[in-house]
C-alpha cells in the first residue's frame, strides 16, 4: 500500500476502533463481532508498524506482533501494553481526590441528609444522585485537548502512582474523547473513576491461574489492584479490567457551567466514558435510603461487586456552598453494606469425607456474626489451602462469608502463635474407615480410596433420596445412619427391598411410619430420566447436565452406553464430565447397583430424545414475564427441544427479558447475544397466551 494511502487507511481504522470501542464498552451495544474486531486492529497493527521504528516486539492478546506507536498516544492500538518499567514515578492531582465519609446504617444516612440541611438552613428536601459502591480502585485520569495524557492512582489524595501505560490498556477508557453530541471538550480535565475486575471475568481469570499453576487470587478487588501496578503493561493488557467513571476533577474552561452533578455525567457518557446504569437521581433522602436497600437485595445480581452506595447533592451550587471539611466533602457520603467480614478464633479442624471420598478439612470456631448471622464453621476447601494461609488450630483469622453466603477463612491475623510449628495436616488415613488416603497427580483433593467407607455409602444414599435425585419422602439423614449402623442397607439398591418389620424395627419408627417410607420407595420407582442419573451421584453431573442428558439421549441405556466422542457433541458437556459419566459406567459395581436397582423395578421414565425447532438452543430467562409465568417459558422452550440456563455465556443463543431484567441483560448485550422480548418469544416457539385469572396467563 502506498505512504499516503496507509497514512489514511490508519485514521480510518483508530475512527472505526474507537468507535465499536463505544459501542461496546460505554453502550453495551456491539455492531461487530469479536473476531472482525480482532480483524481490524491487526490491520492497524500491522500498518502502524510500518511507520516506526522496532522498540519492543511481544505478543499482544490479538496474537500479532506490535511495535508502541509513540508518536500518537491516542491510537487503539496502545491498550496491548508497552515496554515494563523500572519502578512507578509520581504524578501529583490537578486537584485533590477526596476521599468519602461513611455511613453504616439507615440512621446514618438520615443524620447526613439532615445535617446537609441544617447547614443550608432549609426544611425543605434536598436532591441527590445515586449510585453503586465498586469495590474497585479509585484513579485520575488527564485529557488534554481530548487526548489521554496520564493517569494515575489516587496515592494520598495529592499525589498518586503513574500507570499511564497500565491504564492505556483498559479498552474502556477512551484514548481520544469524543465530541458528538457533547459538551465542547475542555483543553484540560481530570476524569475519576473506579476500575475494577466483574465477578464473572474473575472467575475465568483464577481458572486460568490455577490451570497455569499460579495462585488464584483472594478477590475481584486484589486482582484488580495488583494488575494495574504490573511494571509490565503487557500483563495488564491480558487482565479484564473495566471502569465506571463518575466524576471530574480539575477542568479548563469549564465547558458548560454544569448546574447539577445529572448534568456532568451525562457529558461524561457523551465524551466516551463508561457511567454505570444503575445511577439515578433522588428527590430525597427517602429516595436515598430505598436505593440502598434495593440495592443490598440486588448487590448479588450485579456483575461486579458493591460494597455499598454513594449518596451525592445534585446540585453544584449547593455543593459549593457546603464544601469539604478535612479530606472528606461535605455533600457526599459513602453507606456501606453490613460486614461480610470478621475476626475470630479457630478452636479445632475436623475432616469430612464426601461421596466421592474427597476429605475437606473444616475449621470449627469461635462464634462470630458475619453480615448478620452468626458463623462457627468455615471451609478450608484443601491441604494447599491450608499451607497457603499456613493455618493452625489456635489462630486467629478473618472470616468472611464468600458471596456472603458460604463462610471462608480469608488470612490469618499477625504472626501465628504457634508459627514455630507446622500448619495443620490432612491425615494419611480415612477418620472414618482408617483405609489409606491418597492424592491423585494433577488434583488437590486427598481422597479416600476404600469405595466401602461408611461416610461416602452414607452421602451417595442421602444423595440418591434427595429432593434433586429420587426425592424419597421421609429418608432423612437420621434414620440413614441407623440404617447403615444396623447393616441392613449398604447401597441406594438396598432401600428397595427392605421387609417392613425390619424398618419398624429401627429407633422411632414403627409399623405406620415404616409403612409410609416403603409407600414413598414404590413411588419413586419410575422416575424421570434425569433425576435417576442426577440420584446416581456421577461427579460433574449436576442437575442441569443430566436433564441435557436425559432430553439428547432419551434412555439409560443409551447414556450408559455413550462413548467420550459422542458426549463431547453434547453442548455444555466438556472433557471433565464426558470423561466422568464414561468411567462411572465401566465400573463394575456401579453396573451391578444399576442392574439391582433395575431387578427391585426402579425403571426411569425413558422416551425418545427431544427435538423441536429449538433442539440445540441455550435460553436465559431474566425479568418478570407480565403475560406467563417463567416456569411456563421454561417448560416450552424444554418441550421444544431447548435448554433454560441460569447464566449468560458466550454459548448463550437468546436471552428472554421481561419487566425489570437484572444483570443478565446487560451481559447479554455486552456479549452481542439477541434479546426476545415476550412477544418475539410467543413467536419464536409459536404460542400465544390464554389469559387467566390473577396476574399471568397461560401459554398455548
Amino acid at each position: 500500500m502506498e505512504e499516503q494511502a496507509a497514512l489514511k487507511r490508519i485514521e480510518e481504522l483508530r475512527d472505526l476502533i474507537n468507535h465499536h470501542n463505544r459501542r461496546y464498552y460505554q453502550l453495551d451495544d456491539p455492531e461487530i463481532s469479536d473476531s472482525g474486531y480482532d480483524g481490524l486492529m491487526r490491520e492497524l497493527i500491522e500498518l502502524e508498524a510500518q511507520f516506526q521504528p522496532p522498540i519492543a516486539q511481544f505478543q499482544p492478546p490479538v496474537d500479532v506482533n506490535i511495535y508502541p506507536i509513540a508518536s500518537d498516544t491516542a491510537s487503539p492500538t496502545q491498550t496491548v501494553g508497552a515496554a515494563p518499567l523500572e519502578k512507578f514515578n509520581t504524578l501529583p492531582h490537578l486537584s485533590p481526590m477526596l476521599s468519602l465519609a461513611n455511613a453504616f446504617s439507615e440512621e446514618e444516612i438520615l443524620a447526613f441528609d439532615e445535617r446537609i440541611r441544617r447547614l443550608l438552613g432549609t426544611q425543605g428536601d434536598v436532591s441527590y444522585v445515586v449510585e453503586p459502591k465498586l469495590d474497585g480502585i479509585g484513579v485520575n485520569l488527564v485529557y488534554e485537548k481530548g487526548i489521554f495524557r496520564s493517569g494515575s492512582t489516587r496515592g494520598d489524595g495529592a499525589v498518586g502512582e503513574d500507570i499511564t501505560q497500565n491504564l492505556k490498556t483498559i479498552r474502556a477508557i477512551p484514548l481520544k474523547m469524543s465530541s458528538a453530541g457533547a459538551p465542547p471538550i475542555p483543553d484540560l480535565i481530570e476524569i475519576r473513576g473506579e476500575v475494577y475486575i466483574g465477578t464473572d471475568a474473575f472467575r475465568e481469570l483464577n481458572r486460568q491461574r490455577v490451570a497455569d499453576g499460579d495462585n488464584p487470587f483472594a478477590n475481584p478487588r486484589n486482582a484488580a489492584a495488583g494488575s494495574l501496578r504490573q511494571l509490565d503493561s503487557r500483563v495488564t493488557a491480558k487482565r479484564p479490567l473495566a471502569i465506571f467513571c463518575y466524576a471530574m476533577g480539575f477542568v479548563d474552561p469549564d465547558p458548560s457551567g454544569f448546574q447539577t452533578h445529572w448534568e456532568l455525567l451525562q457529558a461524561l457518557a457523551g465524551w466516551g466514558f463508561p457511567v454505570n446504569t444503575h445511577i439515578r437521581r433522588a428527590e430525597n433522602i427517602g429516595e436515598c435510603i430505598a436505593y440502598y436497600r434495593e440495592m443490598t437485595d440486588r448487590r448479588e445480581e450485579l456483575p461486579y461487586e458493591i460494597d455499598g452506595t454513594v449518596i451525592k447533592v445534585d446540585s453544584t451550587n449547593i455543593r459549593d456552598r457546603l464544601g469539604a471539611v478535612s479530606r472528606s466533602p461535605r455533600w457526599a457520603i459513602a453507606c456501606k453494606f453490613a460486614a461480610t467480614q470478621a475476626t475470630t478464633t479457630i478452636e479445632d479442624i475436623i475432616i469430612q469425607v464426601g461421596r466421592t471420598g474427597v476429605l475437606t478439612p473444616v475449621a470449627q470456631m469461635k462464634p462470630v456474626r458475619v453480615a448478620g448471622v452468626m458463623v462457627s464453621r468455615a471451609t478450608l476447601h484443601n491441604q494447599d489451602e491450608i499451607d497457603k494461609k499456613n493455618i493452625h488450630i489456635g489462630d486467629t483469622v478473618i472470616v468472611q462469608r464468600a458471596g456472603d453466603v458460604i463462610p471462608e477463612i480469608v488470612k490469618t491475623v499477625g504472626p501465628s502463635a504457634k508459627s514455630g510449628e507446622r500448619p495443620f495436616r490432612i491425615p494419611d488415613t480415612c477418620p472414618v474407615c482408617g483405609s489409606r488416603i491418597v492424592r491423585l497427580e494433577g488434583e488437590a483433593a486427598h481422597r479416600c480410596i476404600n469405595l466401602d467407607c461408611p461416610a461416602q455409602i452414607r452421602e451417595n444414599i442421602k444423595h440418591f433420596v434427595s429432593r434433586g435425585g429420587m426425592d424419597i419422602e421421609g429418608l432423612g439423614e437420621k434414620l440413614i445412619a441407623q440404617m447403615l449402623d444396623s447393616g441392613i442397607v449398604r447401597d441406594p439398591a438396598d432401600l428397595y427391598g427392605l421387609p417392613v418389620e425390619t424398618l419398624a424395627g429401627l429407633e422411632r419408627m414403627g409399623t405406620k411410619s415404616a409403612g409410609n417410607i416403603l409407600a414413598s420407595l414404590e413411588r419413586t420407582k419410575t422416575p424421570p430420566l434425569d433425576k435417576f442419573i442426577f440420584a446416581l451421584g456421577i461427579r460433574h453431573t449436576g442437575e442441569h447436565v443430566s436433564k441435557i442428558l436425559a432430553r439428547r439421549f432419551g434412555t439409560l441405556d443409551a447414556i450408559m452406553n455413550a462413548g467420550e466422542e459422542e458426549l463431547l457433541a453434547v453442548k455444555e458437556v466438556g472433557p471433565e464430565i464426558a470423561g466422568s459419566i464414561t468411567t462411572f459406567f465401566r465400573e463394575p459395581s456401579n453396573l451391578r447397583t444399576i442392574e439391582r436397582l433395575r431387578e427391585a423395578g426402579v425403571n426411569p421414565v425413558e422416551g425418545s430424545a427431544v427435538s423441536g425447532s429449538l433442539s440445540g438452543k441455550s435460553f436465559v430467562l431474566t425479568g418478570t414475564l407480565e403475560g406467563f409465568s417463567r416456569n411456563s417459558a421454561k417448560e416450552i422452550i424444554e418441550s421444544l427441544g431447548g435448554m433454560v440456563s441460569s447464566s449468560v455465556t458466550k454459548k448463550t443463543d437468546y436471552v428472554v427479558a421481561g419487566v425489570s431484567p437484572g444483570s443478565k441483560l446487560e451481559k447479554a448485550g455486552q456479549l452481542g447475544i439477541p434479546v426476545l422480548d415476550e412477544e418475539a418469544f410467543l413467536e419464536i416457539t409459536g404460542h400465544s397466551v390464554e389469559p387467566e385469572k390473577g396476574n399471568q396467563g397461560r401459554l398455548l
